[in-house]
């Protein structure tokens, strides 16, 4: 039996040059090779980003500050802004937005899609995916199931996370309150694989780092897909990997 790969909207397989980083040799992930994501599983390390640098952009050139309102917007609305919302932070820096925003892209903290408009930051997605997050009443949608964890993180929010298992369809609910994350059911765990080629995270992760509703379903989808390294996550494991990545992401 072979299970297919979800198709997810949100994680287009095909980008424009300008959006794409450096592919790595087969098996490789330009986005895992060192750094603070070392000794990650290599879903998670991938999901870290960026040759172990983590996924916070750097305060020069209006990179974090045009970030941080790409994050806010998906927050407070649960889709992506346009350039015109982003055109302040960009100025205050002398830029404009869409220059910051393609150089975002071309550094892996969002994708675009062909006509320059966001297609995703991470964790967020502006299509919908597997994934749905919902914060405060407004529902949104993540790149992958340890980017849904990392948003009560990265906000500081109650949030629900609505997933399916890929493989048994049924579903895999997560409610945070007060910050302590409820699992439904209790024994789901999360597979954290990356597609050979290397590439950004969104082409190599997005659809191999998935909710389980429990080990057995977890193993069989790997058994079918042994082009996919990976691990089986458990929930302890998944939260940590999550907050590390996504929770710095608002800080000054």
């Amino acid at each position: 039996m072979r299970i297919t790969l979800p198709t997810v909207p949100g994680c287009p397989g095909d980008r424009p040059a300008r959006e794409r980083i450096a592919a790595t040799p087969a098996g490789g992930c330009a986005c895992c090779d060192s750094g603070p994501s070392a000794g990650l599983p290599t879903g998670l390390s991938a999901l870290a980003g960026r040759g172990g640098q983590g996924r916070r952009p750097p305060v020069e050139r209006g990179l974090r500050a045009v970030h941080q309102a790409v994050l806010r917007h998906f927050a407070a609305t649960g889709r992506a802004p346009g350039a015109a919302a982003l055109e302040e932070p960009a100025a205050a820096h002398g830029r404009t937005a869409r220059d910051v925003l393609a150089e975002l892209a071309s550094e892996d903290f969002l994708t675009l899609d062909d006509a320059g408009a966001i297609r995703a930051a991470y964790p967020f997605s502006a299509v919908p995916t597997s994934h749905r997050v919902r914060i405060d009443g407004v529902e949104a949608w993540s790149m992958c199931a340890i980017d849904a964890l990392g948003i009560p993180s990265m906000l500081g929010r109650d949030v629900t996370i609505s997933s399916t298992d890929p493989v048994n369809g049924e579903p895999v609910t997560l409610s945070s309150r007060s910050g302590v994350l409820a699992w439904e059911p209790p024994g789901a765990v999360v597979f954290a694989g990356t597609q050979p080629g290397g590439g950004p995270a969104a082409d190599v992760c997005c659809r191999t780092v998935s909710f389980f509703t429990g080990p057995g379903t977890a193993r069989t989808w790997s058994a079918a897909h042994p082009d996919v390294p990976g691990e089986v996550i458990d929930l302890a494991r998944a939260e940590r990997a999550a907050a590390e990545t996504f929770g710095p992401l608002l800080e000054d």
